[in-house]
């Protein structure tokens, strides 16, 4: 008989880096075992930001499933830049080349609603543009693709 699911929560940490505290307190679960588990199936991640699904089960046992990291912490990343604009539509805070976005793009596609790598490119290529992060050669990219 499956076991039965009393919560799901959605959280994120730094990878190898997961601590007990107040972000686990509130999922009901043995912080000092989950931790351990996610930061050894981290560590190697580097510093950066794992989004993580946490669901728990009524007898206290849990599972959880790693995310690839944020599309926007892979685009400062790529563009070398500390934030993204606070006015996209004005101010340009970087660019990034279409190889980068096709690299992110390829990244992201087991976390995306997409299979086709044209179509994730064009979700991370619309983050980039609300970030204020241009996309050098997405216009002729973007004629020359199947649409």
């Amino acid at each position: 008989m499956a076991k039965k699911v009393v919560k799901k929560a959605k959280l994120q940490f730094a990878a190898g880096q997961a601590k007990p505290g107040p972000a686990l307190a509130g999922v009901g679960i043995n912080m000092p075992e989950f931790t351990k588990a996610f930061n050894d199936k981290t560590r190697e991640r580097g510093n950066e930001p794992v989004p993580v699904l946490i669901t728990v089960y009524e007898d206290k046992s849990f599972e959880f499933k790693l995310f690839t990291s944020p599309t926007s912490y892979k685009l400062i990343e790529a563009a070398k830049i500390k934030k993204g604009s606070g006015v996209a539509n004005k101010e340009k805070v970087g660019s990034i080349t279409i190889d980068q976005l096709r690299a992110i793009a390829e990244y992201k596609l087991p976390d995306l609603n997409t299979t086709k790598i044209d179509s994730a490119m064009k979700q991370v290529a619309g983050t980039a543009k609300n970030m204020g992060i241009t996309v050098e050669g997405y216009d002729e990219w973007l004629k020359g693709s199947a649409n």
